[in-house]
Protein backbone atom coordinates (compact mmCIF):
# COMPACT_ATOMS: atom_id res chain seq x y z
CA UNK A 1 0.00 0.00 0.00
CA UNK A 2 1.20 3.51 -0.91
CA UNK A 3 0.01 6.36 1.82
CA UNK A 4 0.09 9.42 1.11
CA UNK A 5 -0.86 11.90 4.43
CA UNK A 6 -2.27 14.89 2.90
CA UNK A 7 -3.75 17.38 5.58
CA UNK A 8 -5.78 20.25 4.91
CA UNK A 9 -4.60 22.88 7.19
CA UNK A 10 -0.27 24.41 6.21
CA UNK A 11 1.09 27.07 7.94
CA UNK A 12 3.84 28.12 5.24
CA UNK A 13 1.57 28.14 2.34
CA UNK A 14 -2.05 28.07 2.70
CA UNK A 15 -3.55 24.69 1.30
CA UNK A 16 -0.31 23.43 0.50
CA UNK A 17 -1.58 19.80 -0.94
CA UNK A 18 -4.03 21.36 -3.19
CA UNK A 19 -1.68 24.68 -5.10
CA UNK A 20 -0.20 23.98 -8.40
CA UNK A 21 2.74 22.66 -8.98
CA UNK A 22 3.54 22.18 -12.95
CA UNK A 23 0.09 22.46 -13.82
CA UNK A 24 -0.97 19.39 -10.84
CA UNK A 25 -1.82 19.95 -7.64
CA UNK A 26 1.04 19.18 -5.09
CA UNK A 27 -1.07 15.62 -3.71
CA UNK A 28 -1.24 14.60 -7.25
CA UNK A 29 2.18 14.17 -7.85
CA UNK A 30 2.65 11.69 -5.00
CA UNK A 31 -0.56 9.65 -6.71
CA UNK A 32 0.94 9.72 -10.39
CA UNK A 33 4.44 8.54 -9.39
CA UNK A 34 3.04 5.89 -7.24
CA UNK A 35 0.81 4.45 -10.33
CA UNK A 36 3.73 3.97 -12.18
CA UNK A 37 5.15 1.18 -9.78
CA UNK A 38 4.58 -2.48 -10.66
CA UNK A 39 4.70 -3.41 -7.03
CA UNK A 40 2.10 -0.70 -5.31
CA UNK A 41 -1.32 -2.86 -5.24
CA UNK A 42 -3.32 0.08 -3.59
CA UNK A 43 -3.18 4.12 -3.40
CA UNK A 44 -4.40 5.92 -0.10
CA UNK A 45 -4.97 9.31 0.83
CA UNK A 46 -5.25 10.04 4.49
CA UNK A 47 -7.00 13.28 4.61
CA UNK A 48 -9.08 15.55 7.12
CA UNK A 49 -10.23 17.91 3.88
CA UNK A 50 -13.25 16.75 1.67
CA UNK A 51 -11.66 19.46 -0.84
CA UNK A 52 -8.18 17.08 -1.12
CA UNK A 53 -9.94 13.73 -1.12
CA UNK A 54 -12.19 15.00 -3.97
CA UNK A 55 -8.96 15.86 -5.58
CA UNK A 56 -7.27 12.90 -4.91
CA UNK A 57 -9.75 10.60 -6.39
CA UNK A 58 -10.30 12.79 -9.33
CA UNK A 59 -6.52 11.51 -9.77
CA UNK A 60 -7.42 7.97 -8.86
CA UNK A 61 -6.35 7.18 -5.38
CA UNK A 62 -8.41 5.67 -2.94
CA UNK A 63 -9.97 7.71 0.05
CA UNK A 64 -12.50 5.43 1.82
CA UNK A 65 -12.06 7.80 4.92
CA UNK A 66 -11.58 10.86 6.37
CA UNK A 67 -8.93 11.51 9.07
CA UNK A 68 -9.68 12.52 12.43
CA UNK A 69 -9.55 16.13 13.40
CA UNK A 70 -7.03 15.21 16.19
CA UNK A 71 -4.73 13.29 13.96
CA UNK A 72 -3.88 16.93 11.29
CA UNK A 73 -2.95 18.98 13.75
CA UNK A 74 0.29 20.76 12.97
CA UNK A 75 2.08 19.20 15.68
CA UNK A 76 0.88 15.51 14.78
CA UNK A 77 3.44 12.81 14.30
CA UNK A 78 3.44 10.53 11.31
CA UNK A 79 3.17 7.09 13.37
CA UNK A 80 -0.87 7.35 14.77
CA UNK A 81 -1.59 8.66 11.06
CA UNK A 82 -0.15 5.85 9.88
CA UNK A 83 -1.46 3.64 12.50
CA UNK A 84 -4.86 5.00 12.27
CA UNK A 85 -5.18 4.10 8.17
CA UNK A 86 -4.15 0.53 8.89
CA UNK A 87 -6.32 -0.09 11.47
CA UNK A 88 -9.15 1.23 9.28
CA UNK A 89 -8.60 -1.14 6.44
CA UNK A 90 -8.55 -4.05 9.20
CA UNK A 91 -11.67 -3.34 10.67
CA UNK A 92 -13.92 -2.08 7.61
CA UNK A 93 -12.56 -4.34 5.00
CA UNK A 94 -10.54 -7.28 6.47
CA UNK A 95 -7.22 -6.34 4.50
CA UNK A 96 -3.57 -5.61 5.54
CA UNK A 97 -1.11 -4.71 3.46
CA UNK A 98 3.21 -6.34 4.09
CA UNK A 99 4.37 -2.82 2.92
CA UNK A 100 3.58 0.11 3.49
CA UNK A 101 5.33 2.98 1.12
CA UNK A 102 5.18 6.11 3.06
CA UNK A 103 5.04 8.97 0.36
CA UNK A 104 4.92 12.59 1.40
CA UNK A 105 3.47 15.18 -0.51
CA UNK A 106 6.05 17.42 0.53
CA UNK A 107 8.79 15.35 -1.69
CA UNK A 108 7.30 16.07 -5.45
CA UNK A 109 10.86 15.23 -7.41
CA UNK A 110 11.15 11.43 -6.49
CA UNK A 111 10.61 9.04 -8.85
CA UNK A 112 9.14 5.74 -9.55
CA UNK A 113 12.74 4.18 -9.71
CA UNK A 114 13.02 5.81 -6.08
CA UNK A 115 10.21 3.74 -5.58
CA UNK A 116 11.02 0.76 -6.77
CA UNK A 117 14.38 0.01 -5.17
CA UNK A 118 12.75 1.65 -2.06
CA UNK A 119 10.59 -1.58 -2.09
CA UNK A 120 13.70 -4.19 -3.52
CA UNK A 121 16.15 -3.02 -0.49
CA UNK A 122 13.35 -3.47 2.19
CA UNK A 123 12.80 -7.29 0.54
CA UNK A 124 16.60 -8.11 0.38
CA UNK A 125 16.94 -8.09 3.71
CA UNK A 126 14.23 -9.24 5.92
CA UNK A 127 15.64 -8.45 9.12
CA UNK A 128 15.79 -4.39 8.01
CA UNK A 129 12.53 -2.71 9.58
CA UNK A 130 12.47 0.48 6.87
CA UNK A 131 13.83 2.06 4.53
CA UNK A 132 14.14 5.74 4.46
CA UNK A 133 15.03 7.90 2.05
CA UNK A 134 18.26 10.64 2.72
CA UNK A 135 20.70 12.54 0.87
CA UNK A 136 24.32 14.10 1.91
CA UNK A 137 23.68 17.33 3.49
CA UNK A 138 25.30 20.95 1.95
CA UNK A 139 26.90 21.25 5.74
CA UNK A 140 27.86 19.23 7.84
CA UNK A 141 26.74 18.91 11.01
CA UNK A 142 29.85 19.24 12.80
CA UNK A 143 30.31 22.58 11.52
CA UNK A 144 27.40 23.91 13.51
CA UNK A 145 26.89 25.30 16.73
CA UNK A 146 24.85 25.55 19.05
CA UNK A 147 24.13 28.45 22.00
CA UNK A 148 24.91 28.06 25.47
CA UNK A 149 24.81 31.40 27.51
CA UNK A 150 26.60 34.52 25.73
CA UNK A 151 28.64 32.28 23.59
CA UNK A 152 28.57 29.75 21.20
CA UNK A 153 29.17 25.82 21.52
CA UNK A 154 29.63 23.31 19.30
CA UNK A 155 26.92 21.27 18.38
CA UNK A 156 29.06 17.60 18.02
CA UNK A 157 32.64 16.78 18.35
CA UNK A 158 34.79 14.18 17.68
CA UNK A 159 37.60 11.77 19.35
CA UNK A 160 40.15 11.53 17.17
CA UNK A 161 39.78 15.02 15.33
CA UNK A 162 40.53 18.64 16.89
CA UNK A 163 38.35 21.50 16.17
CA UNK A 164 36.09 19.19 13.66
CA UNK A 165 33.74 22.62 13.08
CA UNK A 166 37.31 23.95 11.72
CA UNK A 167 38.44 20.85 9.99
CA UNK A 168 37.99 20.24 6.08
CA UNK A 169 34.87 18.38 5.12
CA UNK A 170 36.51 15.90 3.49
CA UNK A 171 38.23 14.38 6.76
CA UNK A 172 34.95 14.35 8.33
CA UNK A 173 32.67 11.00 8.92
CA UNK A 174 29.92 11.19 6.07
CA UNK A 175 26.70 11.93 7.44
CA UNK A 176 22.93 11.79 5.53
CA UNK A 177 19.74 13.53 6.26
CA UNK A 178 16.29 12.53 6.13
CA UNK A 179 14.22 13.95 3.03
CA UNK A 180 10.50 13.34 1.70
CA UNK A 181 11.08 11.10 -1.11
CA UNK A 182 10.11 7.81 0.20
CA UNK A 183 9.58 5.87 3.27
CA UNK A 184 9.23 1.91 2.98
CA UNK A 185 8.36 -0.16 6.16
CA UNK A 186 7.08 -3.57 6.99
CA UNK A 187 3.56 -3.35 8.39
CA UNK A 188 4.75 -6.15 10.96
CA UNK A 189 7.46 -3.33 12.25
CA UNK A 190 4.71 -0.86 12.44
CA UNK A 191 2.51 -3.05 14.69
CA UNK A 192 5.45 -4.95 16.82
CA UNK A 193 7.45 -1.77 17.08
CA UNK A 194 5.17 1.31 17.17
CA UNK A 195 6.84 2.82 14.66
CA UNK A 196 7.20 3.94 11.00
CA UNK A 197 11.67 3.44 11.59
CA UNK A 198 11.98 0.76 13.94
CA UNK A 199 15.52 0.04 14.72
CA UNK A 200 17.13 -1.47 11.20
CA UNK A 201 16.71 1.55 9.01
CA UNK A 202 18.03 1.11 5.11
CA UNK A 203 19.57 4.24 3.58
CA UNK A 204 17.92 4.77 0.53
CA UNK A 205 20.62 7.59 -0.90
CA UNK A 206 18.49 9.79 -3.58
CA UNK A 207 21.05 11.00 -6.35
CA UNK A 208 19.01 13.69 -7.76
CA UNK A 209 17.57 17.26 -6.64
CA UNK A 210 15.82 17.03 -3.48
CA UNK A 211 13.16 19.42 -2.29
CA UNK A 212 10.86 19.21 0.76
CA UNK A 213 8.23 21.68 -0.23
CA UNK A 214 7.49 24.09 3.01
CA UNK A 215 7.21 27.43 1.85
CA UNK A 216 6.84 29.78 -1.32
CA UNK A 217 10.72 29.00 -1.92
CA UNK A 218 10.25 25.78 -2.68
CA UNK A 219 7.54 25.61 -4.92
CA UNK A 220 9.93 27.59 -7.15
CA UNK A 221 12.65 26.19 -6.75
CA UNK A 222 10.58 22.20 -7.58
CA UNK A 223 9.19 24.11 -10.25
CA UNK A 224 11.99 24.94 -12.06
CA UNK A 225 13.31 21.26 -12.10
CA UNK A 226 10.55 19.87 -13.17
CA UNK A 227 10.75 22.08 -16.27
CA UNK A 228 14.18 21.09 -16.59
CA UNK A 229 13.16 17.54 -16.55
CA UNK A 230 10.57 17.90 -18.99
CA UNK A 231 12.84 19.65 -21.47
CA UNK A 232 15.44 17.12 -20.83
CA UNK A 233 13.00 14.11 -21.92
CA UNK A 234 11.49 15.82 -24.66
CA UNK A 235 15.30 16.56 -26.12
CA UNK A 236 16.45 12.63 -25.70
Amino acid sequence: MALIPARGGSKGVPHKNLKLLAGIPLVAHSILVAQQSKHIDRIVVSTDSQEIGDISEKYGAEVPFLRPVELAEDFTPDFPVVEHCLKWFVENENYSPDIVVHLRPTGPLRTVEEIEDGIKHLCDQPNSDSVRSVNEPHQSPYKMWKQDGDFLTPLLSLDNIHEPYNAPRQILPKVFETNANIGVVWKKTIDQKKSILGDNVLPLVTKGAVVDIDDEFDFTIAEQILKDRKIQRESE
